[in-house]
């Protein structure tokens, strides 16, 4: 590996659409958003974990602003797993309306959305619901039922499936193959069983 100072999940994360594995339908359905001016202001990525639903939110990110450096101060992450009161949500409706200094949009990304409290949600509704032009929201969770209806009906929502062990194994042959590795196929093919369809696992 190039930097053994960073894990192998983080070193070979998707940073363009064409590295994504496993979830075409999504990746050709957002591609055509882009390209014909047409992306929603509100989308749920939703799905199991080591799917690829942050790493497709931040390449979405990146595109919409057509953008190659700096396209980081147009995303922010916030984990809803730690930051799920109503004051953080009331600083974030407060920052959304701030319009970007490079690119075109701001784009927030909200992982494990459904963490959220219920007087963080029904803070975060009220900006959802006219959200102004330069912003797009992603949310991602793993846990789609414990969104209220509310949320879910502003959103366009992407199911992200299970990544098979054949694109798991597939994937490993070419960066082993790259590192000069050996390897058995049933090997990889086993660890693509074992991952539970989780590509990060």
């Amino acid at each position: 590996m190039n930097n053994s100072s960073i894990s192998s999940a983080s070193e070979y994360r998707p940073k363009e659409f064409s590295d994504m594995i496993g979830q075409d339908a999504i990746v050709k359905t957002l591609s055509n958003a882009i390209k014909n001016d047409n992306i929603p202001q509100a989308l749920l990525f939703c799905g199991p974990r080591g799917v690829g639903k942050t790493s497709c939110a931040r390449i979405l990110a990146k595109t919409i602003n057509n953008l190659e450096e700096n396209f980081e101060y147009n995303i922010f992450e916030l984990d809803a797993a730690s930051n799920n009161s109503v004051d953080d949500i009331r600083k974030l409706n407060d920052q959304v309306r701030i319009p970007p200094q490079t690119g075109t949009h701001k784009v927030y990304i909200i992982d494990e959305v459904h963490m959220l409290s219920t007087a963080a949600f029904n803070a975060f509704l009220k900006t959802l619901e006219e959200p102004p032009k330069h912003v797009i929201f992603i949310l991602a969770t793993t846990e789609k039922h414990k969104i209220i209806p509310t949320i879910l009906s502003r959103c366009q929502i992407f199911e992200f499936k299970r990544i098979t062990p054949k694109d798991i194994q597939e994937y490993l042959e070419g960066i082993a193959k790259e590192q000069q590795v050996e390897f058995e196929e049933e090997a990889l093919y086993l660890i693509g069983q074992k991952a539970d369809g989780a590509m990060r696992d």
